[in-house]
């Protein structure tokens, strides 16, 4: 077990909060300072602008990347893999949440496999590499083999994270609304709740590693995607054994030959749609760093699956409905079935019922026409971005949908991206007819 450096993570709710506290107190200041010297040149900034500025957004990030857990992954949230969503600057630095972790410092880990694995667990193998392959949110990721010869890739949870969960919602969400970047009349209660819930599920890896082995069993025999085996006897609560696949990252495909990329989109695509109406059990977190390349075999490696879960009754049938009336360019059907699955709020004015319909004809364009669409195009997705944001600026419009449908909605987007960014060509009729066809 080599020795290398990191950065231990704050194990206890006090100095948690303590942390997040100093955060908000320091920003406090820096905006009443930014306030004062622009009243004094005649300016009348809003709050918005003078908490959301680079500086104020750099101190976020870093202290929410120190912190790790809940207060980081609230962060990665709010960052939604989607930069050019967001103005450059402030892009570029939540874009250091979707990095990698730094991780924790060697002794700092050994107290954490102390507690799950007894003294002495060294023994067991015959390599432990204490650098981390990868650190996240929640965890990181170490490479190690056993005495008796398994290659395995384990995660290890950061110290203190499942306890502070909910007080790291909670200090989060008051930084976010202090922001001005959710609006205080807007319910999120709701949504914060489901956040903590998901959380607490993806801190349990007894449960993602049940999570694996049925994502295993559901893809058995399948050639073109492979899932990792959970290691039971070196699993728990907070550690996470599982066999390692080696593999690359997916975005080495971009530069592969146009058909690959198609035929991983493709298979990206049915993938998520077997997951919602065949499975009903979809990994709902679309970081790209979730989906990894095997280029000896041909196969996608599937990763992480803590967000894996599955729907109430009715959502996929209300989705699909959804789906239809759109390409079927029926736009009464269409929001009413948008209604009655949550994405859209009842009583909505005449010209906000217009506004949805012509940006959701836009969106259902590429499916309406069929045949194989070119996910390279960026002006459609511009054309949504900008219409999409200037919805979204509307406060009579301002709505928080179900949950389950916010989950759904992120892994759509998600894929959407990740397709898009392999600039892949898909037989969309192929691909989704049996979905949709009436």
């Amino acid at each position: 077990m080599d020795e290398g450096e990191g950065r231990a993570v704050p194990s206890g709710r006090l100095r948690r909060m303590v942390a997040l506290g100093g955060l908000a107190t320091g920003i406090g200041g820096r905006v009443l300072a930014e306030g004062a010297m622009r009243l004094a040149q005649g300016e009348r900034p809003s709050l918005p602008d003078l908490l959301l500025t680079p500086g104020n957004a750099r101190r976020v990030t870093d202290q929410l990347a120190q912190l790790r857990g809940a207060a980081m992954k609230v962060g990665q949230l709010l960052s939604m893999d989607a930069g050019e969503m967001l103005p450059a600057e402030l892009a570029g630095i939540l874009a250091r949440l979707r990095a990698d972790a730094e991780p924790m410092p060697p002794a700092q880990l050994r107290r954490v496999l102390d507690g799950a694995w007894g003294a002495g667990w060294l023994g067991r193998f015959r390599r432990f590499d204490v650098r981390p392959i990868a650190s996240a949110s929640i965890g990181q990721v170490h490479r190690a083999q056993t005495k008796d010869g398994r290659d395995l890739a384990i995660k290890v949870q950061y110290p203190g994270i499942r306890a502070s969960i909910d007080s790291d919602v909670d200090n989060v969400a008051a930084l976010m609304r202090m922001s001005g970047l959710v609006p205080g009349r807007l319910d999120v209660k709701p949504l914060l709740a489901e956040a903590k819930r998901q959380l607490h599920e993806e801190a349990d890896y007894r449960r993602e590693a049940a999570q694996m082995r049925r994502f295993g069993e559901l893809l058995a025999g399948r050639a073109g995607f492979v899932v990792p085996v959970p290691q039971e006897d070196l699993s728990g609560g907070e550690v996470l054994a599982m066999d390692y696949v080696d593999s690359l990252p997916i975005e080495v495909l971009e530069d592969a030959p146009q058909e690959v990329r198609d035929d991983v989109a493709a298979r990206l695509i049915g993938l998520v749609l077997e997951e919602l109406f065949d499975f009903n059990l979809m990994q709902t977190d679309p970081n790209f760093a979730n989906f990894r390349w095997q280029a000896e075999t041909g196969r996608v490696v599937l990763l992480d699956f803590g967000a894996a879960r599955s729907f109430p009754d009715g959502l996929a049938e209300r989705f699909r409905e959804v789906v239809r009336a759109g390409i079927a360019g029926e736009p009464e059907a269409m929001l009413q079935a948008m209604v009655a699955m949550g994405y859209l709020p009842e009583g909505l004015a005449e010209g906000h019922r217009q506004a949805v319909v012509e940006l959701a004809d836009l969106a259902f364009g590429p499916l309406r026409a069929g045949g194989v669409y070119d996910f390279a195009r960026r002006d459609l997705v511009m054309e949504l971005r900008d219409r999409g944001m200037a919805l979204g600026m509307d406060r009579d419009l301002w709505h928080v949908p179900p949950p389950e449908v916010l989950f759904l909605h992120r892994k759509f987007g998600g894929l959407y991206l990740l397709v898009a960014r392999l600039r892949a060509r898909v037989d969309l009729d192929r691909v989704m007819g049996r979905y949709f066809a009436d």
